[in-house]
């Protein structure tokens, strides 16, 4: 069960440079550690002079961008090799937009199908690649650690450049250069860009560099307009948003919120969002989970010609299919994750949860088990099968236990597996993962016993629902984008009354609470995904509540409401 924490109030001293800000503002910012007027006014206005960093000061980038001038000059085959995600794929769709821009044809993209060629460079695609008489290869989110591909595209005569964002291994790749903030020997200012803020880094280095040497006649600035696929991927991928990374997001929405991309115009049109009011929600939870069914459910390049077409039926016929797949993708997370409780249900009580079927797909079981974590609050490692004989999984903590750690003690039953703290994959023979729930077990037992116990989520403040006003919501607003590294402000209400509960959504899977307030309209909280049940609290009219919840402003069918929504709720 989540565990919360009151944050302390800052000190007088804490918010004595922050009086001309409106209050809760002025607390929000005090108990992040931002308490120096210029600290503030730098946080709440991200500048594109002050937070976006020299290009030049990335590793290798000087050679990088020499060498593909030089191939450019020299009219060589140029080949964008890019990850399949909310990532990659915008990030390749960048390196398109520029050399079209610029008139170089001799390229194209490569895609990797996630189910028959997995993840990263491979050799079969190189040679494949080879044979079409290319000669140089930007990787983009991928390729850190792809130390043998590399090798066999130095025996096809073909020279990599990889852009990556990747922990390093052991030994980087003998490629012609390694662009990547996470090197060890790395200087540049920040190390949290995501792949394709890397490869748009590449892109302002090409045009500082190139534009008088190979006199390109493209306009004063026009790189930034490729901010709305590198700030929609470094908010789809999760970035912490701060540093640069929260100057990405920021002007990558202000160029989304234009409209002048048509794939994204035409997604949003399908799924009903505001465009002049997009967030970085709608990014999370309506734009990446479409460019991802992509390759979930179907081929990844739909997703990437939905990106970079420029023809507005064809964005519209994309997006409506790749809404559909995303429908459908659902369904079958659904069907799995409804078998997989079944199973639980009928079984005894374990600490962790491993199952696993032929028949599931590996590309969606990350978006299963972390169904299967809200439900029974236990970390979850599913693996399925797709081709071959090797099986693929996902795992996911429950914030218990690091995932990773989790695999690594366990690692003699592995092929080979990696991730985060929270999340990660692995792929195991047949004949081991037999052998994969008790392993697991086990390791569970030992990484529990030497990790410390879970941090309780910091509330930032205690509230009235009669503070619950546009005023409020706009000193709150400046905080934004929201994201990991600057998480929405957690409010709690205590003692509120339940005025009305009801269930709402296609299938009434989503909750509606009404809250009654002395003074003015009643409060409207929502959570998605959740019935009176998932509380440890009765719901029903007249009860009190402590409610925690964020703010937020909806505009579902265009018409603004301000509301909150629920995070958790418990008895007073």
């Amino acid at each position: 069960m989540a565990t919360y924490q009151l944050r302390d109030a800052p000190s007088i001293d804490a918010l004595a440079e922050l009086q001309e800000y409106p209050p809760l503002l002025a607390h929000l910012l005090a108990i992040r550690g931002v308490n120096k007027k210029t600290d503030a006014e730098d946080f709440l206005n991200p500048s594109y002079e002050s937070h976006i960093h020299d290009p030049f000061l990335m590793p290798d980038m000087e050679k990088a961008v020499e060498r593909i001038l030089s191939a450019m000059e020299k009219r060589e085959r140029i080949v964008i090799w890019s990850d399949y995600d909310c990532d990659g794929i915008p990030g390749g769709a960048l390196l398109h937009d520029f050399f079209k821009k610029v008139g170089y044809l001799n390229f194209r993209n490569y895609i990797p199908h996630r189910h028959t060629e997995g993840y990263g460079l491979n050799v079969a695609g190189l040679e494949k690649l080879a044979e079409e008489e290319t000669k140089l290869i930007i990787t983009v989110d991928s390729g850190i650690t792809d130390v043998t591909p590399v090798e066999r595209a130095h025996e096809l005569d073909i020279d990599v450049i990889v852009t990556d964002h990747h922990l390093p291994g052991p030994t980087l790749p003998d490629a012609y250069a390694v662009i990547n903030v996470k090197r060890t020997d790395s200087t540049y200012p920040f190390d949290g860009l995501c792949g394709a803020a890397t490869a748009w880094k590449l892109v302002v280095a090409l045009v500082m560099r190139g534009k008088d040497r190979m006199g390109w006649n493209i306009p004063v600035g026009w790189e930034k307009w490729l901010l709305d696929l590198a700030g929609l991927a470094t908010i789809a991928d999760m970035m912490p948003l701060v540093g640069e990374n929260r100057a990405l997001a920021h002007f990558g929405l202000k160029v989304m919120r234009k409209g002048r991309r048509a794939g994204l115009r035409e997604l949003l049109g399908v799924t009903r969002t505001n465009v002049p009011n997009l967030s970085e929600d709608d990014i999370g939870f309506t734009v990446a989970p479409r460019i991802n069914a992509a390759s979930r459910m179907d081929t990844p390049e739909d997703a990437f010609e939905l990106l970079t077409t420029t023809d507005s039926v064809r964005a519209k016929t994309l997006a409506t299919h790749l809404n559909k797949i995303n429908d459908q993708r659902k369904g079958v997370v659904a069907a799995t994750v409804k078998e997989i409780k079944h199973k639980v249900r009928a079984g005894e009580e374990k600490p962790l949860i491993v199952m696993g079927n032929p028949a599931w797909r590996p590309g969606l079981l990350g978006l299963a088990a972390n169904s299967v974590v809200e439900e029974f609050n236990r970390p979850v490692c599913l693996w399925g099968r797709e081709g071959g004989d090797i099986i693929k999984g996902s795992c996911r903590s429950d914030g218990s236990v690091n995932v990773v750690e989790l695999m690594s003690v366990a690692r003699d039953v592995f092929i080979d597996f990696g991730g985060h703290k929270f999340s990660g994959g692995f792929s195991v023979t047949h004949e081991n993962v037999h052998l994969l729930e008790e392993r697991l077990t086990i390791a569970y037992a030992e990484v529990k016993m030497r990790e410390s116990v879970e941090e309780p989520t910091p509330i930032d403040a205690t509230m009235t629902l009669d503070e619950v006003t546009d005023a409020t919501y706009r000193s709150i607003e400046k905080l934004a984008p929201f994201g990991e590294g600057n998480p929405k402000p957690l409010f709690l209400f205590e003692n509120v009354t339940v005025e009305s509960v009801r269930q709402f959504g296609k299938d009434n899977n989503h909750l509606e609470l009404i809250f009654a307030r002395e003074n003015s309209r009643p409060v409207k909280a929502i959570a998605f995904f959740a019935t009176p049940g998932t509380y440890d609290v009765e719901l029903l009219p007249g009860k009190k509540v402590n409610l925690i919840a964020n703010f937020e402003r909806s505009f579902f069918m265009n018409r603004p409401e301000l509301r909150l929504r629920i995070v958790d709720m418990m008895a007073p």
